[in-house]
């Protein structure tokens, strides 16, 4: 019932947050214009500010229930898609796109971008792989080493670039300025088959989560569904990434704190982590177009300053 309730109570919070980011910004709209049938503030919010905030939602849910499938099957709490590698290699394929094809379809940027993170994702795997198997450790140490190699590559990529350098600049900044309805039918098919996988495969979530012992000794067959998860890690992430940027520290931070209000188990656990993560990424939005309105802070900004003391805190509480 707690755990309903819970799950409820988030639900609307997240339904208040899409309601403030509709109606606010660098034109107020109240709901008196909407009810009189203001055409402009109709257009503003249906064209433009619901399908952001839209995108933003499934962006931070994606990127939460990625970030806490990576720590159950590396058993690392510091994993998140960007500290592994995932997001930097789908930003790579996204940001060489930006580049050299800047009228590449919108619609087909996530499905790009999922070719970069199973690389990197692969990359990952070779280099963490030994013959006694994967280590969780050499893993989550694997992705920080090749995500600083694919990150600068994309430096790279952007300083010979010339076309298409400012778009990639800004969609590296994490943010969803611009973001439409085209973005949204991109990141869907992703976000709702990926969501509905990972709750499914939450049992083998939970056996991995006690370590390769148990879930050998339970009867699970450990690499094979620790590479469909890590697949599907990738999916959630790479979507995520290709159509808002880098939003850092989501996958990180959220399933800590779901964690501490549902428990371990991963069918109560993913529900509510995909609903902080739409929330904060959403929130941080709104923050972003209000603060120093009209000029408008990236998203990924506010969660930075969100996440990166909590990392801090985790990584002096795992060192100890």
């Amino acid at each position: 019932m707690k755990g309903r309730s819970l799950r409820l109570g988030l639900f609307l919070l997240l339904v208040l947050l899409i309601l403030l980011s509709t109606a606010l910004g660098a034109v107020s709209i109240s709901l008196g214009k909407l009810l009189a049938g203001d055409q402009l503030a109709w257009k503003i919010v249906l064209q433009f500010r619901l399908a952001r905030t839209l995108v933003g939602a499934g962006v931070g849910a994606a990127l939460a229930v990625s970030g806490a499938i990576l720590q159950a099957i590396t058993r690392n709490p510091l994993a998140d898609p960007h500290i592994t590698g995932v997001s930097n290699g789908a930003g790579l394929v996204a940001v060489l796109i930006l580049v050299v094809l800047p009228n590449f379809p919108i619609t087909a940027l996530p499905a790009a971008a999922l070719v970069g993170g199973f690389a990197a994702g692969s990359g990952v795997w070779l280099v963490a792989w030994k013959k006694s198997g994967l280590h969780p450790g050499r893993l989550a140490l694997a992705g920080v080493a090749v995500g600083a190699v694919l990150s600068a590559a994309t430096q790279g990529v952007l300083l010979r670039g010339a076309t298409g350098s400012n778009s990639a600049y800004a969609w590296l900044a994490g943010g969803l300025w611009g973001r439409n309805w085209d973005h949204l039918y991109a990141l869907i098919p992703w976000l709702i088959v990926g969501l509905l996988v990972a709750w499914a495969m939450g049992p083998q979530l939970d056996l991995l989560s006690l370590g390769d012992e148990v879930a050998r000794g339970a009867g699970l067959a450990v690499e094979r569904v620790r590479t469909a998860l890590l697949a599907l890690a990738v999916v959630l992430a790479a979507s995520a990434v290709a159509v808002a940027g880098p939003i850092g520290f989501v996958g990180l931070v959220i399933p800590h704190l779901a964690r501490m209000l549902v428990g371990s188990p991963f069918r109560r656990l993913l529900p509510v982590t995909a609903l902080m993560g739409a929330a904060l990424v959403v929130g941080a939005d709104v923050l972003g177009r209000t603060v120093v309105a009209p000029l408008e802070i990236p998203a990924g900004v506010f969660t930075a300053l969100v996440g990166a003391p909590y990392f801090l805190h985790l990584l002096r509480k795992t060192a100890l």
